[in-house]
């Protein structure tokens, strides 16, 4: 009641400080990034736990991650550079914010979490289009290409994963965004179960972490938008995806895959 009407914070972020050893070592880039690398995914996965209903919001991730991540830069006197020279704190932060940041994921699904979070599944202006393509680094002819956009009448919008062909071929596309990749895996599972749709994961397991990182994100995002048909799609691959990684493997793919815990 107290947070009704009023800019209530959705998360609290407490900064914990503690003096440094006077004897504290230094080290190299590469292993200051090998640290964060074993550091933050268990740090992040800590604070996604429970989807909608986790200890960080999503809005708040690119926030919250930096303390795993100072806590692990602040321990030492310096980070040194390849020149001997010591990181600056926001060359550190800008390695940080990697963990949580759209620059992750490829040219095309950048545009694709942008124009849904504006519009869903709705049409908008070729102009706006072409306006924000160019900032993602793509083009409106290469979504176009890529399979996950319908332009014309001076409009855009996205494909629906049933919109998507079902004879696609992930070796044979020689364009396949994550934000593709993703909704191709939702059509097969809807249409034809999950072993159909272990047996297309099989088939582009380097897309697999990526899937992971952007059914999470979608997920969120339809829950914090109030989307719930939308968001049904993402849950039911959560809900599914044990069974689609155990049928991938049955398909010949080798490898531990990415968990996916909302």
């Amino acid at each position: 009641m107290i947070g009704s009407g009023t800019n209530a914070l959705a998360s609290s972020i407490v900064l914990v400080c503690r003096q440094r050893a006077a004897d504290a070592p230094t080290v190299s880039r590469r292993d200051f990034i090998r640290e964060l690398n074993a550091t933050l995914p268990e740090a992040l996965a800590e604070m996604t736990r429970g989807g909608i209903n986790s200890p960080v919001a999503p809005v708040d991730l690119s926030q919250a991650i930096i303390g795993p991540g100072m806590e692990v830069f602040s321990k030492y006197s310096a980070v040194l550079e390849a020149d001997g020279s010591p990181m600056s704190v926001r060359t550190a932060l800008q390695l940080i914010n990697r963990f949580v940041a759209e620059d992750d994921f490829d040219h095309d699904t950048q545009f694709c979490l942008a124009w849904f979070e504006q519009h869903g599944w709705a049409e908008g202006k070729y102009g706006d289009a072409d306006v924000l393509a160019r900032a993602k680094g793509t083009s409106v002819g290469g979504l176009v290409d890529a399979g996950v956009v319908e332009s014309g009448g001076g409009d855009l919008r996205l494909l629906k994963w049933a919109e998507m062909p079902r004879d696609w071929s992930p070796e044979t596309d020689s364009r396949v965004p994550i934000w593709e990749a993703l909704h191709q895996l939702i059509r097969a599972l809807n249409q034809d179960g999950e072993t159909a749709a272990g047996r297309l994961l099989a088939r582009m397991p380097d897309k697999t972490a990526g899937i992971t990182a952007l059914t999470y994100r979608l997920y969120t995002l339809c829950e914090r938008q109030g989307w719930a048909e939308e968001a049904r799609a993402y849950n039911e691959l959560q809900g599914a995806w044990s069974g689609i990684e155990q049928a991938g493997q049955e398909a010949g793919h080798i490898g531990s895959q990415v968990g996916m815990d909302f």
